[in-house]
């Protein structure tokens, strides 16, 4: 059986992790004198909730532990890299031994807010990839909010590099 699939979630997640090392760079060049912006609060907590996310997702499949919340507040920037590192550290653990099988398989998990569901690991992994997607483009709003340039976090730069 081809694990193409499970290859391509691994490449997607190779590119996550890019990206977001250069958010977090981009955050912590912001200047201490504009870190007391809301604007920087509200980039450094989406950036944790996008990591809260994956932990949440990852212990529903079976493979760590939940977050106290999936949306922290409040979070200091100098413990952001330390969650985003574990968080990529059990991720890679997890994508490391997955194969198309694991890919399609379903399960079962009880939403926070919504009562019970079943679903496949694709269709989660899916929704990752959309949902850091998507937070990440509000990050770089509230950078260029506070007059800084965000980063470039484009799949599609990824795939130019990784070509080279």
């Amino acid at each position: 059986m081809s694990d193409q699939l499970a290859t391509r979630y691994r490449r997607l997640f190779k590119y996550e992790k890019q990206s977001h090392a250069k958010v977090l760079a981009a955050l912590q060049a912001v200047p201490e004198e504009r870190r007391t912006a809301p604007e920087f609060q509200r980039a450094v907590d989406l950036f944790a909730h996008v990591v809260a996310a994956r932990e949440m997702w990852l212990a529903r499949l079976g493979q760590g532990t939940k977050p106290s919340s999936v949306e922290p507040q409040g979070v200091p920037l100098a413990e952001l890299g330390a969650r985003l590192t574990h968080m990529e550290h059990e991720w890679s653990r997890y994508l490391t031994s997955m194969n198309d099988a694991e890919v399609h398989r379903g399960f079962d998990y009880q939403s926070l807010d919504a009562g019970g569901f079943h679903n496949t690991v694709d269709e989660v992994l899916t929704q990752l990839y959309g949902h850091a997607l998507y937070h990440r483009g509000q990050i770089s709003l509230c950078l260029k909010a506070l007059g800084e340039k965000p980063p470039t976090t484009d799949f599609i730069h990824f795939a130019r590099v990784a070509a080279t």
